[in-house]
């Protein structure tokens, strides 16, 4: 992995993080913190979320956790097997229907 440092003053080249840091303070900025204590947790809480809870568009609707854990290519294809078997299911019960109509 390497490092790379953008233009200073120049948002638009840390864009994913820019992105990351204001979806963290639209989310921390709910509540109020009374003391330095209180945000911390807030922040871990919302870090451990972030990564480990929250489906990400970007990443197949993968945790970033699942996706760096190697568990994301099973997790896809488990989600095939589950929409084939129950695109199948719907498709059996529909032509039961069909044919209790007739």
């Amino acid at each position: 992995m390497k490092q790379v440092h953008g233009k200073p003053g120049h948002p638009q080249t840390q864009g994913k993080i820019e992105r990351y840091h204001r979806t963290m303070k639209n989310v921390v900025k709910l509540d109020k913190y009374y003391c330095p204590e209180e945000l911390e947790a807030a922040l871990e809480k919302f870090v451990k979320k972030y990564n480990n809870e929250r489906y990400h568009e970007s990443l197949n609707n993968l945790t970033p956790a699942d996706v760096y854990y190697g568990r994301g290519e099973l997790i896809l294809k488990r989600r095939k097997e589950i929409k084939t078997r129950t695109l199948n299911e719907r498709k059996t019960q529909y032509l039961n229907q069909k044919l209790i109509d007739l």
